[in-house]
């Protein structure tokens, strides 16, 4: 029998909230850090840039409800290191780290220490107040971290059922992450959809792509005057882009093959990732378009809490 199935429900349950912490982290300080690549360039309207990025990010309401009318430093210290904010990097590090220190012995001693010395530092530069001024080098920090937490993973881990829960986190995150950008940002994408030739406020623009790391791969695919339809695209349908939902797709469904076992050929989870694969991945711009884009990410979004709850079921994750 696969390990995946013999594996205690909490280790698994550990292993795929771990990392999608981790993924939930790296979103968060890329939002940051987009608001403030745009901060510099643009001085008026700060404060509704700053709440466009917080919307994106999902904690707008949330904000508002503990800090009243947004302002600049607040919003910063809000999504990075507010205790009352669920998602900030802050609580998302620390809960990576508590799921990491429960499944410790499934990682390597490489991975464990990348994690904890992730947790130590970016709860140590964020145990004060930051500052526009000092952002950058918290930004880098946070981004440092971060990425030695993911070449540890990728370079020492084995590929075998271990690995498999922790990428079906990261991918779920992730996923679920680009969908959430489009569907905020389908408001500014709408016009300019409807508008042969025209290209998309150059703020507006730097948010999309920015807040996924896809600028630079955007640019080589596409060059700098694309437009609406070919961002949608390239965070939808675009294979080759590692934050795309189609490649995020594509790699749960993989995950989840692999975790079969004999005695329990085509879980529900998996045949959950196919559907998805096969009613959503095989459309066309076009017809993406057509069918209504912002329907369109409210069933991905729906179909990927599904799988989620589908994943911990199947795997025994609350056993």
């Amino acid at each position: 029998m696969g390990f995946g199935r013999v594996m205690l429900g909490k280790t698994a349950n550990g292993l795929y909230w771990m990392c999608r912490y981790l993924e939930r982290a790296e979103t968060t300080a890329r939002l940051v850090h987009t608001a403030y690549r745009i901060s510099l360039t643009r001085s008026n309207n700060l404060q509704e840039q700053w709440v466009s990025v917080m919307k994106t990010a999902g904690m707008d309401d949330l904000f508002r409800a503990h800090n009243g009318n947004s302002v600049v430093d607040n919003s910063i210290n809000w999504m990075l290191r507010s205790s009352r904010n669920p998602s900030s990097v802050l609580s998302s590090v620390s809960q990576a780290r508590s799921n990491a220190r429960l499944v410790r012995t499934a990682l390597t001693a490489i991975v464990w220490a990348a994690i904890n010395r992730a947790f130590i530092d970016i709860k140590q530069k964020l145990s004060r107040r930051v500052s526009e001024r000092n952002l950058p080098e918290v930004l880098e920090l946070i981004s440092d971290r971060i990425r030695s937490i993911n070449g540890a993973i990728e370079g020492t881990m084995l590929r075998n059922e271990i690995f498999n829960f922790m990428r079906l986190g990261t991918f779920i995150e992730r996923a679920d992450s680009t969908a959430r950008i489009i569907d905020v940002r389908y408001y500014v994408l709408l016009p300019s959809l409807n508008a042969v030739g025209s290209s998309l406020d150059n703020v507006q623009w730097d948010i999309i792509l920015r807040s996924i790391s896809a600028k630079g791969g955007f640019r080589m695919e596409y060059g700098s005057s694309a437009g609406a339809r070919e961002i949608t695209e390239f965070l939808v349908l675009k294979k080759t882009m590692p934050r795309s939902l189609n490649f995020c797709v594509s790699k749960l469904r993989q995950n989840l093959h692999y975790l079969q076992t004999e005695q329990a050929k085509h879980t529900p989870a998996f045949q959950k990732a196919i559907q998805i694969e096969e009613n959503y991945m095989g459309f066309t711009t076009e017809a993406l378009f057509k069918f209504g884009l912002h329907e369109y990410i409210q069933k991905i979004i729906a179909s990927l809490i599904d799988l989620s709850s589908q994943i911990e079921a199947d795997f025994r994750f609350h056993n």
